[in-house]
């Protein structure tokens, strides 16, 4: 990319953290749509389509305007001059309107998926999740230090899913929800990785689903407010170690959702009913016809987030391969 292609890009970032003309709004409400429809699904990173969609680093910018400036202006008073210029009000308000769509749109059609056939849900996520598994692993640079990173990562997050997660432990009280969403929404500035995923090594993801379904008030906000907090604090420690440790730090995120693989296959596989108040996990038998869709289904959403990869990078390491 030449200097004046890079400027001409800045540019349009730039514009579309202030938005003016119809278009600019409804261009930035359908990229919040893609975001909220990818992180809706594990394995699907939101970040990753803001990314493809050219409003990735201006909503980093819009997320680091939140700092102690902003809380001058706001303890000052000075609401005009913290949203009119500190703050990208515009932009955040028609990706979050675009963001809060899809998320309520999709959750009812997850939730009752999930209800109804989960080994093929689970399926679908697998094969999202092992091409994500690819598609990041190719960006870092392998060394002693990285395999190393790796195995810790996957051997910690194999360990971690097998044990009762946060909310078979703790239940799904508010407090309880907004700790979710403080660390689900690391994965925004995170590369490959889905804020749903992370709530289902959670064990928050079915509940959050429900809850959006019917309109949980209390859930949802406790959850948001969650996210909100998080993005603030975390963001900037996240994009520090992305900074100064990139190798290691996306190593170890590759190991972990290797790791993780442990519980999607147990939710592909196992089937939870309750009896006498409480949950029994037990085996599903799978049939020859079961089993070949099953695989389709891996396959499907392993293409899909494979392209998705390669339209942001050019260069997913299964697409270069099959094009010589």
């Amino acid at each position: 990319m030449t200097a004046i292609d890079t400027k001409h890009e800045e540019s349009i970032m730039r514009d579309l953290s202030r938005p003016k003309t119809p278009w600019e709004y409804v261009r930035l409400f359908f990229s919040g749509f893609a975001m909220g429809a990818a992180d809706v699904v594990p394995g699907v990173s939101g970040g990753t389509m803001a990314f493809i969609l050219g409003v990735y680093e201006t909503l980093i910018d819009a997320i680091k305007s939140f700092n102690v400036k902003a809380l001058k202006l706001a303890l000052g008073m000075k609401f005009g001059e913290l949203l009119n210029e500190h703050v990208p009000i515009r932009f955040l308000i028609a990706l979050g309107l675009g963001i809060l769509t899809a998320v309520f749109t999709l959750a009812t059609i997850l939730e009752g998926a999930l209800e109804s056939s989960p080994t093929y849900v689970f399926a679908f996520f697998a094969g999202l999740i092992l091409a994500s598994i690819i598609a990041v692993g190719a960006k870092v640079e392998w060394s002693m230090g990285a395999v190393i990173a790796l195995v810790v990562g996957a051997v910690v997050a194999f360990v971690i899913v097998g044990m009762d997660s946060l909310g078979d432990q703790f239940g799904h009280t508010p407090p309880i929800l907004f700790v979710s969403g403080m660390i689900a929404i690391c994965a925004m500035i995170l590369p490959g990785i889905s804020g749903s995923f992370i709530l289902l090594i959670l064990g928050q993801y079915d509940f959050i689903l429900g809850a959006v379904k019917d309109r949980d008030i209390v859930s949802i906000i406790s959850v948001g407010v969650g996210a909100v907090v998080g993005i603030v604090i975390f963001s900037r420690i996240l994009s520090w170690l992305l900074k100064h440790y990139e190798n290691v730090t996306i190593a170890v995120l590759v190991g972990f959702m290797a790791g993780s693989l442990r519980l999607i296959v147990h939710r592909m596989l196992n089937a939870v009913t309750e009896i006498e108040g409480q949950e029994v996990w037990s085996s599903i038998e799978l049939d020859g016809s079961m089993i070949a869709f099953v695989v389709v289904l891996i396959v499907i959403g392993f293409i899909l987030v494979t392209a998705i990869d390669h339209a942001q990078s050019r260069s997913n390491p299964v697409l270069r391969l099959f094009s010589g």
